[in-house]
């Protein structure tokens, strides 16, 4: 990857590292779906806002129309919705343990079911040892007390995260931010007659100033923001690359936990941290090449004149 490109992984990991907070204010506000219908919502009309300052055009070509109702589904209304419903049922240690996993299912269904990816030793290794990294930051007693079926719900979102990565590179003829927006609409347009029926907002009560504001950190930032990001990553890197960010959300989680919130942090998490590093020097390739080129040199190329 280009250095640009781990920036943006960079600065997704605390956007999505954010989405713990908002979601840990929200969790007794409001239920599940209307959560995912204001994040949808705010996402998209924040990408709008985007677009219309830089001045892009929301150019969504009709063929590729079906492929953003499939994307909205996959990556945004299952995976925002399995995590809001399991988060109720386990803690965000947990979720975020669970959530780390989404490398591993990229590379499995880039290279088992659309057969684009290469499942290298090196990156297997290299996501394995980032998530036991994610493991050690989040420390073992979040495991205790865990609910199975919340377990399985939070183990899907990865999964279909994983084939929502191929579903978007196969999406052209669009710029990031368009795409984004497109995404989100759809999403937004999924959700809408769900949580109407399902939650009944009219029938709730409004939620305090902490819960309007986190519903606008989750939707500006944690979406709308995000997902401009994401598709950029998506067209520079590819589905494998972008999922590694899912490595790097936690210990943003724990640094805004430990910065925001003044939670504590843990002395394990700076070893977690390092074996995430690890993890990602395996999964790029680069460092590990480079070391080994400085451990076993190549002759130099004999000249004419030498022979």
């Amino acid at each position: 990857m280009k250095r640009i490109d781990w920036l943006r992984l960079l600065i997704l990991s605390l956007v999505w590292g954010g989405s713990f907070i908002f979601f840990r204010i929200l969790a007794a506000q409001l239920p599940p779906l209307t959560t995912v219908f204001s994040r949808t919502l705010i996402g998209t009309l924040a990408v709008l806002v985007f677009m219309r300052v830089d001045k892009t055009p929301l150019i969504i070509p009709r063929s590729q129309v079906p492929k953003l109702a499939l994307l909205g589904l996959i990556n945004c209304v299952l995976p925002f919705t399995l995590y809001a419903w399991g988060e109720t049922r386990v803690s965000a240690g947990v979720a975020s343990i669970i959530n780390a996993t989404t490398p591993m299912f990229t590379l499995l269904v880039a290279g088992l079911v659309f057969r684009n990816d290469k499942l290298t030793g090196g990156r297997i290794a290299g996501v394995l040892c980032g998530m036991a990294g994610v493991a050690v930051v989040v420390g073992p007693d979040v495991l205790l007390g865990a609910d199975t079926l919340g377990e399985i719900a939070c183990l899907l979102a990865p999964l279909s995260y994983g084939f929502a990565f191929q579903v978007g590179r196969r999406i052209t003829g669009m710029t990031p931010p368009a795409l984004a927006c497109a995404q989100l609409g759809m999403a937004t347009l999924l959700i809408f007659p769900l949580m109407v029926g399902i939650d009944q907002p009219w029938n709730l009560p409004s939620p305090p100033l902490s819960g309007w504001l986190a519903i606008a950190g989750l939707g500006v930032l944690s979406t709308g923001f995000a997902y401009v990001v994401y598709f950029r990553v998506l067209a520079s890197a590819g589905p494998t690359n972008l999922s590694l960010v899912t490595l790097l959300v936690p210990v943003s989680a724990v640094l805004l936990g430990w910065g925001v919130l003044s939670e504590p942090m843990a002395p394990r998490a700076a070893g977690g941290m390092a074996l995430i590093a690890v993890g990602l020097a395996a999964i790029d390739g680069r460092l590990i090449r480079r070391v080994r080129g400085f451990l076993n040199p190549q002759p130099a190329a004999a000249s004419p004149r030498d022979n």
